[in-house]
């Protein structure tokens, strides 16, 4: 899985995510806000105790510099130094639409072997063919300082590791929140791909702009290797074997502590 602004960072979906500290606002520089009049659709199988959101929310934490490196008025640039992750060199004209019309959020009952079962997964509603972006990842979008941060949440991920910017779909976000890691679950590896990216907002009648986000692509497309996700078929992603390791630790830590006891 990509980079992450703390050790504790990857997405890992769970069914129910501990409260935390983090009280969530919108920013209250004008170029952050989005104006809509649509009604919020909640998507099947979302969580009661988790907020969905069609936008992500800018934690009032951070600064001008780091606003400024996440929304712009004028054409984005198309790659990120800043980022180890696969980068979408053309960018997105608008935002996916939520809820995604092409996955959906479904409980996990087989094989009995799957890494996540009992808790929930993202499946196609339809074939999607390589390269096709499937939606943003959204959540809070935070700084690495301590009162902006959950050490406890297991939905972090990085957005920017030069600044130290987060997006954390711990408490709220969207369908990406449960995007499960590939192993144990398809022996051919991932059948997608976090990619870094801009799209353009729209703001009523008074133009947009472009905001930099993570989204969720099918592997493939732009000249690369890809064979799309057949109709049904679990969508999954690479976490990375760092985060894995780290998770590790974390295991044998806590079995420590517990003989200590």
């Amino acid at each position: 899985m990509p980079q992450r602004t703390k050790p504790k960072s990857k997405p890992k979906p769970k069914p129910h995510h501990k409260p935390s500290s983090i009280t969530a606002h919108k920013p209250t520089i004008t170029t952050t806000t989005t104006t809509t009049t649509k009604p919020l659709i909640i998507p099947k199988n979302w969580p009661s105790n988790i907020t969905y959101l069609s936008q992500p929310i800018y934690s009032p934490h951070l600064t001008l510099t780091e606003l400024s490196s996440l929304v712009s008025t004028t054409p984005p640039p198309s790659s990120h130094p800043t980022s180890s992750r696969p980068t979408q060199s053309q960018p997105t004209p608008t935002p996916t639409p939520t809820p995604s019309p092409t996955i959906r959020i479904l409980p996990i009952t087989t094989p009995p072997t799957h890494p996540a079962l009992h808790e929930h997964g993202l499946y196609t509603t339809r074939a999607l063919s390589p390269g096709t972006h499937i939606l943003d990842y959204t959540g809070y979008i935070h700084s690495s300082r301590r009162e902006d941060t959950d050490p406890q949440s297991d939905y972090d991920l990085s957005l920017d590791r030069e600044l130290g910017i987060g997006i954390d779909a711990g408490r709220m976000g969207n369908e990406g929140r449960f995007v499960n890691d590939y192993r144990g679950v398809r022996a051919g590896g991932p059948n997608a791909e976090f990619r870094d990216g801009w799209v353009f907002v729209r703001e009523g009648g008074r133009g947009g702009r472009w905001e930099r986000r993570v989204g969720v692509w099918v592997l493939g497309g732009r000249g690369r290797r890809g064979v799309g996700i057949g109709r049904g078929e679990e969508v999954v992603v690479s976490y990375g074997k760092g985060f894995w390791r780290e998770r590790q630790v974390e295991v044998e830590e806590m079995s420590q502590a517990s003989e200590t006891r």
